[in-house]
């Protein structure tokens, strides 16, 4: 395995989130003690918005951590087996204690958490932030589970982990900072045959002919490099991963962001982002594929 931060634009990610202390991260996360670095899915409860002022904030703030939640366990799902017959497909046996699945871009370290929980399999998350991988790995040793859930300082694309050695990868809104060509190369080299990934990502509408204003706004505050939507098919099959299905989460994730900018936590990346769902320049989709 060679250096994890391999590039200058690396470097700069991995600062990035090694000084990144957002509330809308943190906040949410005191929640309950899951703290997510993903947006949310659902219609909110719009209650929230009224009743005692003293307490709205707290209120909408518990809301705006369930619409996360919604989205991991949305993720999660995926993994759950399914049934062959005439109206889709399947994959192979149940998720359980000699399972292994990989988070790749853990943050600290939610979704790895649930999936945990959920399956009772090992999983490894991977980050080249220094910072989050101590924040996780000091929960998971609060959570009584740091053998089972472990956080590395690895580079997604060239994790060290054995071929074949997983059942299970997603990416939740980590895709936009690799190569994607790169990237699932190394998920087919990990994921053992007829294992699944999962990607939840936002990306920008090829037939717009480039990003939009709105979506360069988003690039600008992540520091990152939002890809055209064709590019992860085209990624996908040069490195035997199929998608088995395509799900169009535009429409469940604009409540969420109209809901946030009413918020303390709103960072004024709300505009860019509900401007670009709305005028179809910027799609939030999930893709479901399997390695064969």
């Amino acid at each position: 395995m060679t250096a994890v931060l391999r590039t200058a634009y690396q470097k700069s990610i991995a600062e990035y989130w090694d000084a990144e202390r957002d509330p809308v991260n943190i906040r949410l996360g005191d929640v309950d003690g899951l703290y997510h670095h993903h947006y949310g899915i659902g219609e909110p409860d719009l209650s929230v918005l009224e009743g005692p002022a003293e307490t709205r904030e707290a209120r909408i703030i518990e809301e705006l951590h369930r619409l996360e939640t919604a989205q991991a366990h949305l993720l999660l799902d995926q993994f759950e087996p399914r049934e062959f017959g005439p109206q889709g497909f399947g994959q192979p046996g149940p998720l359980g204690a000699s399972s292994r699945l990989m988070d790749a871009g853990s943050g600290r370290g939610g979704t790895s958490f649930l999936a945990n929980q959920r399956f009772g399999c090992q999983v490894d998350g991977v980050s080249i932030s220094q910072q989050q991988v101590d924040f996780a790995s000091n929960q998971a040793v609060e959570r009584g589970v740091d053998g089972q859930v472990q956080f590395h300082f690895r580079n997604m694309l060239d994790t060290g982990f054995p071929t074949g050695s997983m059942n299970g990868i997603w990416t939740n809104e980590t895709t936009m900072y690799v190569d994607l060509f790169e990237l699932y190369k190394e998920f087919s080299r990990l994921l053992a045959f007829g294992g699944r990934y999962v990607n939840i990502t936002g990306c920008y509408n090829d037939l717009t002919g480039g990003r939009s204003k709105a979506v360069i706004q988003i690039d600008e505050k992540y520091t990152c490099n939002v890809h055209p939507r064709s590019a992860y098919f085209k990624a996908l099959a040069a490195n035997n991963l199929v998608p088995i299905s395509v799900v169009d989460l535009t429409p469940h994730t604009i409540p969420y962001w109209e809901l946030r900018q009413k918020s303390s936590v709103a960072t004024g990346v709300e505009d860019p982002f509900l401007t670009a769902y709305k005028e179809g320049s910027f799609h939030y989709l999930m893709i479901i594929a399997d390695k064969v």
